[in-house]
């Protein structure tokens, strides 16, 4: 596995819960773990997350008020959108808004993806997408 330059690293409070939500809902396989205090580091076809679990030394700016990641959304690039859906829903997990397909203009002219958005169990908004094929030309 190649590390990437930047890696997101988001603190939660129930390790064991959020493992689940990341690796059997999401998808991410575990890279490594360690304990004291509990941490993964994932990956999902090159995309990396880190999770560590609350403890008293951890690196806080302020209260870890819920929902946590207020202002931060972390887009995936999922292979299969719904799939991903389908086995969030089966955890249980929050809908913050259900499929969309949503349409961005870039240099190289329109980039389309199916969004999905999730709350994870501390409340960080992740953003599963699926690419859309450009539209045909006319």
């Amino acid at each position: 596995m190649q590390w990437n330059p930047l890696v997101p690293e988001i603190s939660v409070s129930d390790f064991a819960k959020s493992l689940r939500f990341y690796t059997e809902g999401v998808g991410f396989s575990v890279a490594f773990t360690r304990t004291d205090p509990d941490f993964a580091y994932f990956d999902l076809d090159g995309a990396q997350l880190m999770l560590e679990a609350d403890h008293d030394e951890s690196w806080r700016t302020g209260a870890f008020d819920a929902p946590r990641g207020r202002g931060l959304n972390l887009q995936l690039e999922v292979g299969d959108v719904r799939a991903a859906r389908d086995r969030l829903a089966q955890l249980g997990a929050t809908v913050f808004r259900d499929l969309q397909e949503s349409w961005y203009e870039t240099a190289d002219g329109p980039e389309g993806q199916l969004e999905h958005l999730v709350q994870d169990p501390d409340g960080y908004l992740v953003r599963l997408v699926e690419i859309l094929d450009p539209p045909a030309s006319a």
